[in-house]
């Protein structure tokens, strides 16, 4: 090798380091944080058999999700973004008839129900994941997280970030349609 080639690899180097690290960051600035892509998309919805966090009320079982498109919410009290989605997911299921299903997620069964106590149960079912188990069966990364998941059972949609209107508007209400035709 010359010494005019070593002079040109010592500034062709950085150069094609730096277009490297520039594309890498382009394309992954670019991309929307909150669809966090899941392996279980369009796949059946794992076999949870959570208990009831409430007494009247049932936990969370796969084979109850069945039958009709709905939602499975998952969340805590110490979730601060969870408290910002609650007006939203209330929304969903008490104004546009929407079954939501709850999956409380390593909570102290105690502070989840001041929680719902508190701000409204909007919730059909609500199961308490205390350890965390079901969490990591559907691939939960932590909270608060949103499935749709169609009549056969099987996951179709997941957000992870507070639920906004412009969630419901452009993506949940309108796949919740599609589906439920």
């Amino acid at each position: 090798m010359t010494s005019m080639m070593k002079r040109r690899l010592v500034f062709l180097v950085p150069l094609a380091l730096f277009m490297g690290l520039a594309g890498y960051f382009y394309f992954g600035l670019g991309r929307d944080v909150t669809q966090v892509p899941s392996a279980l998309i369009d796949k059946p919805l794992p076999d949870l058999d959570v208990p009831p966090l409430l007494d009247d009320m049932p936990g969370l079982k796969t084979a109850d999700l069945k039958g009709k498109a709905q939602i499975i919410n998952v969340f805590a009290s110490w979730c601060v973004p969870c408290r910002a989605e609650h007006p939203i997911i209330t929304k969903l299921a008490k104004q546009y008839g929407v079954k939501v299903n709850a999956l409380n997620w390593k909570d102290k069964p105690e502070d989840a129900k001041a929680w719902l106590d508190k701000l409204g149960n909007p919730y059909a079912t609500v199961g308490s994941d205390q350890k965390g188990r079901a969490g990591i069966d559907l691939g939960v990364y932590g909270v608060p997280e949103t499935y749709v998941i169609d009549a056969q059972g099987r996951i179709r949609y997941k957000i992870a970030a507070p639920l906004q209107q412009r969630n419901l508007d452009q993506d949940i209400l309108p796949l919740l349609k599609e589906l439920n035709k």
